[in-house]
């Protein structure tokens, strides 16, 4: 790949980073399979093991709602199990499922409480047997505290994080979002914790019980830390739309970003009306919420009038971040995805996107086909369990990693801040010439505006911070020492930047050789948009996720994808340190944000070219649950519910036995899908009369996942979060005593972050001098040339 270093063509596809490891896979859906596939992309054997009376649902689902032949699995199914062995085991089986277990390094589950123990045996009994084997429990709230065995899926999650309160428009009401994105965040989230939990268990003999609560993941990945925001403002979050965000265009529609108040002062010099983007009542994206309908007009009118590669070429050419707005049909016409090869050939008959992750040592796998129900024996194959152990030490996590962290926004800071919470030492690394964007983002009223941006306090926890001017020569030494005594460099960066630095692989790799260089640039670091300006949403509108994630006649951005590229990027950088600890040797590491996004939307090409379906968004409706939606209740508020089988339906038709629930007519699945107006209508006539609290209590009784909307500064207190210490409070010396989150787990990432966010240049002196060696001297010579300090350098 251009700009990567040179992989070995014919390498071992076997010399992968966890060939050895054994994965027993008892999982189902989206949650589980997906991060089982990481890691079997990644070399592990995977054994998916499944009750032949129940097997995965998903084998025979599809969000087209399509009529499989029998004995065929669906598209989804397919992808993400491919590469697995299968394996089926009853319940007479028992001893064989455990006998397995015994011998595995890790176990995936994500079913109901309990059923772990129900199928086989309780985490406490199987780690017994096995001390080093790590269980993977993914659950909608985790596996403890008062809300564990509360109903619940991924559509009522994204209500109870407030996700779905904060989209759309007041007067077209709230709005969630389509493609099950919850349950992917989930999935990322149990991929880290799996390699976290095995690389200690590696250098220790112990594993753990790695809990994952979907609603804690979804929590740190939907809401761009509304809870810490609403510590730093008054008052409730307001429904919201970026302006400019999706916009209609001649021939479809076009994604354009202005985040900051140049680029919307660019966008409306592109748009002709330069006198906007100077009106102080326009120049944030809040103010412009009060004004929009004028607000849209002006833009319609432009856009309207052009086609979408008009627009995205004179975007470009002032380095506004823009895309195109794609469905599956468009996905595969776009030509930097055709050039860097990112939809390959699945072995059943339809296309797929490629492994989001790229190592330089190896080459990318190939895609290799799902199992048959039962097709494997229920074993372990004789080329499994090979992997050696590492040096035992007492470290756990990642505790001595030496992590220097050039990232800047969202997506690289989470993933070094996931990093610094498994117990890395992440330096962060800021010029005053350009500081962190986001630390002048959600800022507290009354602070040091670059000390008090809640988006950079909630990314930058557990970090030390220090200035070094990158792009001057004066510098290199300072740099040079930090590579050298560095595991890690992370960017994410547009591929040029690190050239304009003169920092190289093979510069880095001389100075460093077990170094590795992480690189997470927007499209890719080759492609005709390598060099293209991106942020998360631009991402979102250009994989499919966008289109699947709005109102039926409108799509939106549901800006997930910088925290999910995160993960998928430490997953990547797990994988290379269990392979240098094979080699000795350091490599580079690619995770395009875009690549992350393209599988999490890849149910849109998979069904488009294996059953010629094209997925729409279906506003609060889905292809799964039905009925699903939001309904209003007395005094404004709404109640979020999904009815995902017969069972519930029958149930929720008794708790409410004087609402005309009852018809015969609605008592499959496929009849509610079609007549959906129809109970929608006796819902709305339901709820309208009733207050919310009643009615979610009513609901919940009757085992049916339910969830009064939430705002996202209403979220705290919550008992569950509570009970599973999700929060750690923290004093900060400009914003005081805040709660911070910290990763949805328990059982692997310690007590929650432990230091605040750094200042700007806080640990200059710590670092440059006491840790690197240069002399006071030196040091304040720096400071006074610029090349560090501590406010930015237009103060």
């Amino acid at each position: 790949m251009a700009g990567a270093q040179e992989r070995d063509a014919h390498a071992d596809p076997l010399h992968r980073p966890f060939r050895g490891v054994r994965v027993l896979d008892l999982s189902q859906e989206i949650s589980g399979p997906y991060a089982t596939k990481l890691l079997a992309d990644l070399g592990a054997t995977v054994l998916k093991v499944e009750d032949p009376e129940a097997p995965d649902p998903l084998r025979r689902r599809t969000a087209s709602r399509q009529d499989l032949p029998d004995g065929e699995d669906s598209a989804l199914f397919r992808f993400l199990n491919g590469g697995k062995r299968g394996a089926s085991c009853g319940a007479g089986q028992r001893e064989a499922l455990l006998a397995l277990a015994r011998n595995a390094d890790l176990l995936f589950e994500n079913g109901p409480p309990g059923s772990l123990e129900r199928r086989l045996a309780s985490v406490a009994e199987l780690r017994e047997a096995n001390p080093r084997l790590s269980v993977v429990s993914v659950s909608p709230w985790g596996r403890q505290g008062p809300y564990a065995e509360r109903p619940a899926n991924e559509w009522t999650l994204l209500a109870a994080t407030g996700f779905t309160g904060r989209r759309g428009t007041p007067e077209r009401g709230p709005i969630g979002a389509g493609g099950r994105l919850g349950d992917y965040i989930a999935a990322s989230f149990a991929a880290v914790g799996a390699l976290a939990a095995l690389h200690g268990a590696r250098h220790t003999g112990e594993g753990r019980h790695v809990d994952v609560s979907m609603f804690e993941g979804m929590l740190l990945c939907t809401t761009t830390f509304a809870d810490l925001h609403s510590q730093f403002v008054e008052g409730l979050q307001p429904q919201y739309l970026d302006t400019p965000a999706i916009e209609p265009a001649s021939d479809g529609w076009v994604g354009l970003s202005a985040i900051t108040s140049q680029q919307w002062q660019d966008f409306c010099l592109m748009i002709e009306q330069p006198e906007l983007g100077l009106d102080e009542k326009n120049l944030s994206a809040d103010l412009r919420m009060k004004n929009l309908e004028f607000i849209h007009g002006v833009i319609h009118a432009w856009t309207r009038a052009r086609s979408v590669e008009e627009i995205l070429e004179q975007a470009n050419l002032l380095r506004l971040p823009s895309a195109p707005v794609c469905d599956a049909e468009r996905l595969l016409r776009v030509d930097h995805f055709a050039k860097r090869g990112v939809f390959v050939d699945n072995p059943h008959g339809f296309l797929q996107p490629r492994s989001p992750i790229h190592l330089s040592s190896v080459p990318d796998p190939a895609p290799r086909p799902a199992p048959s129900l039962g097709e494997h024996a229920l074993a372990w194959p004789e080329e499994a369990g090979n992997g050696a152990p590492a040096a035992p030490s007492d470290a756990t996590s990642l505790e001595g990693l030496r992590v220097v962290d050039l990232t800047a926004f969202w997506a690289g800071p989470f993933a070094t801040r996931v990093l610094s919470q498994l117990g890395a030492d992440v330096v962060k690394v800021e010029s005053i010439q350009r500081p962190d964007g986001m630390r002048f983002v959600n800022t507290k009223p009354g602070c040091t505006p670059w000390e008090a941006g809640s988006i950079f306090h909630g990314t930058n926890t557990g970090k030390r911070g220090i200035t070094l001017r990158l792009d001057a020569a004066e510098s290199q030494p300072a740099l040079r020492a930090l590579v050298e005594r560095a595991d890690v460099l992370i960017e994410n960066f547009s591929p040029r930047v690190l050239e304009h630095f003169d920092l190289s692989w093979e510069k880095l790799h001389a100075w460093n050789p077990r170094l590795i260089l992480v690189r997470m640039p927007a499209w890719g670091l080759d492609g005709p948009w390598r060099d293209r300006t991106g942020f998360a949403m631009n991402v979102e509108q250009a994989c499919g996720i966008a289109w699947r994630a709005g109102y039926a006649d409108l799509p939106l951005t549901p800006n997930v994808c910088d925290p999910i590229g995160s993960l998928h990027t430490v997953t990547a950088l797990l994988a290379a340190l269990a392979q240098r600890e094979q080699t000795g040797e350091g490599q580079q590491i690619e995770v395009p944000l875009v690549e992350p996004g393209l599988n999490l939307a890849a149910e849109q090409v998979l069904e488009h070219s294996a059953y010629g379906a094209s997925l729409t968004s279906e506003g609060n409706r889905g292809p799964d649950a039905a009925p699903q939606g939001a309904y209003r209740c007395q005094q404004g508020e709404y109640l979020v519910l999904a009815v995902e089988n017969d069972d519930q339906w029958r149930a929720l038709g008794s708790a409410f036995p004087d609402a005309g629930l009852a018809d015969p007519a609605w008592n499959t699945a496929a009849a509610r899908h079609t007549h959906h107006d129809a109970i929608d209508a006796r819902l709305a006539a339901l709820f309208a009369e009733l207050p919310v609290a009643d009615a979610e209590a009513r609901v919940l009784a009757a085992s049916v996942p339910a969830q009064h909307l939430v705002n996202g500064h209403r979220v705290s207190p919550h008992p569950q979060l509570t009970d599973r210490g999700f929060f750690a409070e923290i004093d900060h010396v400009e914003t005081g005593r805040s709660r911070y989150p910290g990763l949805p787990y328990v059982g692997v990432a310690g007590d929650g972050p432990s230091t605040p966010p750094p200042t700007l240049g806080e640990h200059n002196r710590e670092v440059l001098e006491g840790e690197l060696g240069f002399d006071r001297e030196t040091v304040d010579a720096w400071e006074e040339a610029g090349l560090i300090g501590r406010k930015p350098a237009w103060v």
